[in-house]
């Protein structure tokens, strides 16, 4: 087990290239599933949870071959197995998304409950309805069984917008017989690069970056050579981590259009940035001011589908409000754990009011101090640590485990803008 030391008080500076996107490596992982031919992936960032994902591939009766520090060739080329290990289901929310794969390919899986993180109640009901609309067949014994003869094109309408639901449907449906409509289809940058990808591979999906999908299943799905997009969310969490040091940052690799609505955000804090190319740029020398709404009330900073601002950058957004002049309200509708790790923001001296399980009032700058802490979860984490940086003193953050099933190299990548934090064994 690991843990970090850190010192805060530093203001990070330099030049950090942006991971390929987690979220989109997950799924299209569990995609290769779809063919027998060989499938490249390009641009997978080196995490904890990509691991596991190969771990399951080959579990499944899959090969996995690094071709370079970020691609890998895949291939399925007969499915051995039907059940995901539960050593690796437990550890991995994502290990659902074999669920869709595994039944279009063979017509049957079973899945332990997925893991992940603990972060409030992650109903899986929408997976199966969407997958019993195209003709499976759903059993719960401790075990999820999913069971279909043949899958069968529908329209469907997702009871909620669900990222990993439209993912599981989109990969079922591919390979169905017929037309398939999702309508309330998730539409994040991560869904359109799932799309993307399985259309490279001979798919025939309409539709992509709205909330409404068409696919028009096709009978086999050939191998191909894919990019995924880079991480918005860690994107988001390198320019919250300048702000909140005041320091600057250079990040290279860069979507802008994936951007916009995380730039509303954080303009509501006084932040901005430029566009070079493919470069986002942080300067020094914010205004860290609460920009209030018309009539001086005050602003809200809340999650929602996309294009709305992500709901894993809420806990970013509420540490360098911790740091910012000025008083703002966050939102965050989707999962009621999340926002009670502000109990260790308070410990270290940051002003905020948890309003409820979804809604935190925070008031600023605090002067943080360092505190040992232990990481809750993936964003909550990398929070944690951008509130170390930020503090007087020093701080010691346990279960960093969780940290780094999001962000790739993490200690050495701060080290290299001027953080000091050690990574050490406990």
């Amino acid at each position: 087990m690991y843990e970090y030391l850190v010192e805060g008080g530093f203001p990070i500076k330099g030049t950090v290239h942006a991971s390929g996107n987690k979220n989109a490596a997950l799924p299209c992982i569990a995609a290769a599933v779809l063919s027998a031919e060989p499938v490249i992936l390009r641009n997978i960032p080196q995490i904890e949870d990509v691991g596991v994902m190969l771990d399951i591939l080959k579990a499944l009766g899959g090969t996995v071959e690094k071709l370079d520090e970020h691609s890998y060739k895949l291939q399925v080329a007969q499915v051995t197995e039907h059940e995901i290990p539960l050593e690796y289901s437990k550890r991995i929310r994502a290990s659902i998304l074999f669920a869709g794969p595994l039944l279009a390919r063979t017509g049957k899986a079973i899945l332990p409950p997925p893991g992940g993180d603990v972060i409030g109640r992650r109903r899986l009901d929408t997976h199966f309805l969407a997958l019993q609309e195209l003709g499976a067949r759903v059993a719960i014994n401790g075990r999820f069984k999913f069971n279909a003869n043949k899958l069968i094109g529908a329209d469907i309408f997702l009871d909620e917008a669900s990222v990993t639901a439209t993912e599981n449907a989109v990969m079922a449906a591919v390979l169905a017989e017929g037309e398939t409509i999702i309508t309330n289809a998730a539409s994040e940058p991560h869904v359109q690069d799932l799309c993307k990808m399985l259309n490279a591979m001979g798919g025939n999906i309409s539709g992509i970056g709205s909330n409404i999908l068409t696919i028009k299943g096709v009978s086999e799905l050939h191998g191909c050579d894919f990019t995924i997009g880079p991480d918005y969310m860690e994107i988001g969490s390198y320019i919250g981590l300048a702000a909140a040091t005041k320091g600057s940052v250079t990040i290279t690799g860069v979507n802008s259009r994936d951007m916009r609505p995380i730039k509303l955000a954080f303009g509501k804090l006084g932040i901005t940035w430029n566009i070079q190319g493919d470069s986002l740029i942080v300067p020094s020398g914010q205004s860290m001011q609460v920009n209030t709404d018309l009539g001086g009330m005050i602003p809200k900073i809340d999650d929602s589908p996309w294009p709305g601002f992500p709901p894993d950058l809420t806990s970013i957004m509420t540490v360098v409000a911790t740091q910012v002049e000025g008083t703002v309200l966050i939102h965050e509708k989707m999962f009621e754990s999340r926002m009670f790790f502000v109990d260790k923001l308070i410990g270290m001296g940051a002003r905020i009011t948890l309003c409820d399980p979804h809604r935190a009032v925070v008031s600023g700058p605090s002067n943080l101090h360092g505190s040992e802490l232990v990481s809750p979860d993936v964003r909550a984490g990398m929070a944690l640590v951008i509130a170390a940086l930020s503090a007087h003193g020093e701080s010691v953050i346990r279960n960093v485990y969780q940290v780094e099933r999001g962000y790739e190299n993490l200690t050495e990548r701060l080290k290299s803008l001027g953080a000091h934090i050690e990574r050490r064994t406990v």
